[in-house]
């Protein structure tokens, strides 16, 4: 394998897979594995389905869902009144709102919260910094022309400053978010990477993300367009927005971790990629492509995703377990090996509880893909058993996180 291969789902899947094979061997630092305990964790997985969606009626894992928050589907209403030109012209917006709102959704913390004028509702966690996304978007703040706010552009990213995130997510004294300044961070770096990447993002001399669009759909064949290509797309043009990461032969790992446990015979030994938030965002882009007209396929080529809801379902019910207790009292940082460990593990075993899933309820990769197992599904199973366990339904580990992984 070399460095350009770990920029693929495919070298997250296989790394996990050996992750959990150590696991099931023993030979891991921090956790033990018991295979056992995933069916009665898949029944209670397809027992939060049914109460979600009592016909199955799955959507994918995606950030529409968090804008969807409180029951008003608030894309729906702003394409209602905009009234986009061509469906092109709405792909394009959607791709820039999405891109922007995925890099600003690293967990918030268990503090903070938003409260929407619109409808007087307060939201937290990943609702909240959706709803606050889409209402900064709204605002124009990522536009540079005061005529059109529904869009990003390049420059007014790459000048958007910490007080305006701030003011924005309506952070103070009394409501703290965890890792604004790295959100802004990455606002600031994605504004620069696009508009240095001109081939892929300008539209009309006009760098912003939404030219992804054009490109993705440029890509597709017959009106086809495999999900690995999207994710391909966002690994290589947005990989220098990543803070302070692993760099292996001029290549950009991004969201990659050393685990000098996992060894392999190349150069990329002890190297676990995850790419979290990378494949959050390809989800993510899958709907508007087929608003409009692009069939996107091979989704279950992409991998689950390695957060705390998905991590802490197989944490809070014994499928995994730290060998050392008194470490669910303290703080890992991303990069420790206790962190890698158990990120990698989830990958793995959303693979396999979607099969023991699929195989109670009858159901193939194709009807019920990871995208809906996740959905309907392991992230909100992992969020009900969190709040049944913890006051505040906080994760089972806590993490250091500086607004760019979980």
């Amino acid at each position: 394998m070399t460095p350009q291969d770990l920029l693929s789902a495919t070298a997250v899947r296989e790394r996990a897979g050996r992750m959990l094979a150590l696991g099931e061997a023993g030979g891991l630092s921090h956790f033990t594995v018991d295979l056992a305990r995933l069916d009665a964790a898949a029944d209670y997985v397809i027992a939060v389905m049914r109460e979600n969606y009592p016909d199955l009626d799955i959507p994918f894992h995606a950030r529409w869902r968090h804008f969807e928050a409180g029951g008003i589907d608030r894309w729906a209403e702003i394409c209602a009144a905009r009234q986009f030109a061509s469906a092109a012209e709405a792909g394009r917006a959607a791709f820039d709102l999405a891109i922007v709102s995925v890099l600003l959704d690293a967990g918030a913390g268990p503090d903070w919260s938003y409260e929407e004028a619109a409808t007087g509702k307060t939201f937290s966690r990943s609702e909240g910094l959706g709803v606050a996304s889409l209402a900064m978007f709204i605002s124009g703040l990522f536009s540079n022309n005061a005529a059109d706010p529904l869009r990003a552009d390049a420059a007014a990213l790459a000048g958007v400053s910490l007080e305006e995130i701030a003011s924005g997510f309506q952070v103070d004294g009394a409501n703290p978010m965890v890792g604004l300044e790295g959100r802004a961070g990455l606002l600031n770096r994605l504004g620069q990477v696009v508009s240095a990447n001109a081939d892929v993002f300008a539209m009309e001399d006009d760098p912003r993300p939404g030219g992804l669009f054009d490109d993705l759909a440029a890509k597709a064949v017959d009106g086809v367009l495999p999900a690995t290509a999207i994710l391909e797309a966002v690994l290589q043009t947005l990989g220098p927005i990543w803070p302070g990461r692993t760099v292996l032969e001029g290549v950009d790992l991004g969201d990659c971790w050393p685990y000098p446990g996992l060894v392999t015979d190349d150069v990329t030994t002890g190297l676990v990629p995850f790419h979290k938030l990378s494949q959050w965002l390809s989800y993510s882009l899958i709907e508007p492509l087929e608003w409009c007209g692009i069939t996107v396929t091979d989704v279950d080529g992409l991998t689950g995703l390695p957060e705390y809801r998905n991590g802490g379902l197989f944490l809070d019910l014994d499928v995994i377990a730290l060998k050392d207790p008194a470490d669910a009292e303290r703080s890992h940082t991303v990069d420790s090996a206790l962190v890698v460990e158990w990120r990698a593990l989830t990958v793995a075993l959303l693979d396999r509880i979607a099969e023991v899933i699929r195989r109670k309820l009858g159901e193939t990769s194709e009807s019920l893909p990871l995208a809906r197992v996740l959905e309907g599904g392991t992230w909100s199973a992992g969020r009900k058993i969190a709040r049944a366990k913890r006051p505040g339904g906080g994760p089972p580990i806590m993490v250091e996180s500086d607004g760019t992984v979980f």
